[in-house]
């Protein structure tokens, strides 16, 4: 005759069950957790520890522990852990505090010819020097434990991110500036769409430059993809570098067409040219707004004279300074960059600039118009 059950029997409330229930059944908890779970309630609903030990292949201390933890500690307590003694730690917090100290200063402030931290080089900088900054317990710091440190302070001092100082003192004006342009430009876009296409008095576009662009040409020629072979083109890693072009586009934020013209740089007289054409593409009883940033061939004494022989013709809207990137022009070089561009070989520069000029035949047999929603509806009315 088994011995009667001496302590008291579990009670949850409804809240309390449908929570170690869900826990029971769910896939994502810790497995100790979903067993946990299920003992309490098996026990809740009347069955013995033998046998809820041979349900759940467990012994039979596992279950009167867990029992045991709930009456006594509470049900967060018997589904976690409770706190243990655990070995005394062997860094108390002011070494912790100098290992991270040391680490937001560069090595080079300290006499290292490094700029930033590597693991290797920051474990031994506190091995030699924890002694004489009275921390002795850190001379035999592992690697792994530094990195538990820098985690704990949330630190990558072998890292950099980049970021662009705001040196515009009217950035969030001028902003706001441009942002009520792209709204404008989306109730006017919203009304044409059901007035037959009427014409613009003003038409906006998107203006920027993309230099540098690299003609490479091969060595030898590729080898395209071999079923079962290769699935990938092979290609030698040299190359030969055939001179770089510059990319000067406009893109119609009414209809999505992109305007362009490739040269060799990007100075005054290509910037001109760019505005000669689009003075070609547009009609003249249209004003043509231009969205830009501050470079110097925008404002140069060169094209101040061009637009002074073509009164009434361009406005010009300035981006803030470090602000390009409110520049829509911008998301289309970044597509082209990761797509046409993205491991281009040409035989020639000329090849570079056909296929340029095709790519946006492409891209204007089925325009598509460019929408600023990030922060417009957090912009500054000015």
């Amino acid at each position: 005759m088994p011995f009667p059950r001496k302590r008291i029997a579990l009670q949850f409330s409804e809240e309390e069950r449908r929570k170690l229930d869900s826990i029971r059944v769910s896939r994502v908890e810790e497995k100790r957790r979903t067993l946990r779970a299920a003992i309490l309630l098996d026990s809740w609903s009347g069955q013995s520890d033998d046998a809820i030990a041979k349900h759940h292949h467990v012994s039979r201390s596992t279950v009167v522990l867990c029992i045991a933890k709930c009456l006594q500690f509470g049900l967060d307590s018997a589904l976690g852990e409770l706190p243990r003694t655990g070995k005394p730690r062997q860094v108390p917090d002011d070494a912790i505090a100098w290992v991270q100290h040391c680490a937001c200063q560069k090595p080079k402030e300290l006499g290292y010819s490094y700029e930033l931290w590597t693991y290797r080089l920051l474990t031994a900088h506190v091995r030699q020097h924890c002694a004489e900054a009275g921390h002795p317990a850190l001379q035999k710091l592992s690697r792994s434990k530094l990195h538990k440190i820098l985690r704990q302070g949330e630190l990558r001092p072998h890292k950099i991110r980049y970021y662009v100082e705001k040196r515009d003192a009217e950035f969030e004006a001028k902003m706001a500036q441009v942002l009520h342009i792209y709204k404008e430009v989306e109730m006017v876009n919203e009304y044409r769409r059901g007035q037959q296409q009427r014409p613009l008095a003003v038409v906006t576009v998107s203006y920027d430059e993309k230099p540098g662009i690299q003609a490479l040409a091969v060595t030898t020629p590729d080898r395209p993809p071999v079923v079962e072979r290769h699935p990938s083109h092979l290609r030698d890693y040299e190359y030969v570098r055939l001179g770089t072009v510059s990319l000067l586009a406009g893109l119609d934020l009414h209809d999505g067409r992109i305007t362009e013209i490739v040269r060799d740089t990007h100075a005054s007289a290509d910037f001109i040219a760019f505005l000669q054409r689009l003075d070609a593409v547009y009609p003249q009883h249209q004003r043509i707004r231009l969205v830009l940033d501050n470079h110097s061939a925008h404002i140069s004494k060169q094209t101040r004279n061009y637009l002074e022989t073509v009164p009434q013709r361009f406005q010009f809207v300035f981006t803030p300074t470090h602000g390009s990137w409110l520049n829509l022009i911008e998301n289309q070089f970044s597509k082209m960059t990761r797509t046409m561009l993205r491991g281009i070989r040409v035989a020639s520069k000329q090849e570079l600039i056909d296929r340029i000029h095709r790519y946006y035949e492409e891209i204007n047999s089925a325009p598509v118009v460019f929408r600023w929603k990030y922060k417009m509806d957090e912009s500054i009315i000015v």
